[in-house]
């Protein structure tokens, strides 16, 4: 499943530099506009040569400038769904899957169209004409016919720009399902925190042509400094836990890991199954007792682990969950009222309705071990 690359690229004045190598099943490139995410994602796909470097997928090498070796976009096996669909007009949806098979030699073509359509539910879909379908609908079948394609790899170039936030709500437990369901890498350009947070293994930032940091999702989402300033509010804490049981009485959901417990609005997940969880800093209290007499149901215990940088307004604090790390973000006068140092006993405070479906997300494995 490893993607590996490692190149340098001038365009005009701007250069592009980036090395990471990934294991995860979804990768994101993340970064503001103009960061170099799309001309990486292009370079990785044959649409453009590297000045410099190697870029390989599934053990096969696509570029090697120093073997002068560069493998055609049309060789290399791999599915590109842009922001756009570009779909075919004169084409039924059938017809468009199905001439992504043409691109798959027929003894190396593994995606059933059938799989396919089932995976992306559009099996209502197929005898409409893409004047018919609605945004989400198009991207699904743009993904299907990439899918139908057979890919080594499958890139996905802000495949939800374009949509409004009900079709991205309506697309994205899809694209949840390509990622666990299916054993292609796909490396996800997006400059949405909501979006790699709920979609991701592992993330690339990229600023000014330059990779700032890779990582786990869980590790990069806690690095405020890392994300756009527009975007720091939605930083935080990634948690991957189990639904340990629902609560019918109140309709909610119990998830564990070993942070602790925290009850959910109810989700349609059986017991056992596993569920990712952002939580975002701005939605952590902290209290230096067990907190009483409050509507907030979700409480962990916790250590301060770090302590941000206190010359401004606000502070961001790491707790230790019993090997978990939450992150929160409060004044510096609560700081100093708290009387908060590395190290302290305190407990994390959550209200249950900033767990909205934005924030959850069923998973599988995000890594193949």
């Amino acid at each position: 499943m490893t993607v590996a690359v490692d190149i340098t690229h001038q365009l005009g004045g701007f250069t592009l530099e980036a090395r990471f190598e990934s294991a995860g099943r979804l990768t994101a490139l993340f970064g503001p506009s103009g960061s170099g995410k799309t001309s990486l994602v292009n370079l990785i796909g044959g649409l453009a040569r590297p000045d410099r470097g190697r870029i390989a997928a599934q053990g096969r090498v696509f570029v090697d400038t120093s073997e002068r070796l560069f493998v055609p976009k049309h060789k290399r096996r791999i599915g590109y769904v842009f922001q756009e669909p570009r779909l075919f007009p004169h084409m039924s949806v059938r017809a468009n899957l199905l001439y992504g098979r043409w691109f798959a030699p027929a003894g190396e073509r593994y995606e059933d169209l059938d799989r396919v359509v089932d995976m992306l539910g559009i099996g209502n879909l197929l005898e409409r004409r893409p004047s018919r379908l609605s945004g989400g609908e198009k991207q699904r079948v743009a993904i299907g016919r990439a899918l139908l394609t057979s890919p080594r790899l499958l890139l996905m170039d802000e495949p939800l720009a374009s949509l409004d936030e009900a079709r991205k709500a309506e697309i994205m437990p899809y694209l949840e399902r390509l990622r666990d369901e299916t054993k292609i890498p796909i490396v996800y350009v997006s400059h949405s925190v909501a979006e790699v947070a709920r979609l991701a293994s592992d993330v690339v930032v990229l600023s000014r042509g330059k990779v700032a940091a890779f990582g786990p999702t869980g590790a990069i989402m806690q690095r405020l400094d890392l994300l756009p300033v527009t975007e720091q509010a939605e930083g935080g804490a990634v948690l991957d836990m189990r639904v340990a049981a629902h609560d019918a009485e109140f309709d909610m959901t119990v998830l564990a890991s070993a942070a602790g417990e925290i009850r959910v609005p109810r989700i349609a997940a059986g017991p056992g199954s596993m569920v990712r969880v952002r939580i975002r800093a701005r939605d952590v209290m902290i209290a230096t007792e067990p907190p009483r007499g409050l509507s907030a149901l979700n409480v962990l215990a916790g250590r301060v682990a770090e302590i941000g940088d206190v010359d401004a307004a606000t502070v961001e604090i790491r707790l230790d969950c019993n090997g978990e790390s939450v992150l929160s973000r409060i004044t510096r006068q609560s700081l100093q009222a708290l009387g908060l140092v590395v190290g302290r006993p305190v407990f994390a405070v959550i209200k249950t309705v900033a767990f909205d479906q934005e924030n959850l997300s069923r998973t599988g494995l995000l890594h193949d071990i």
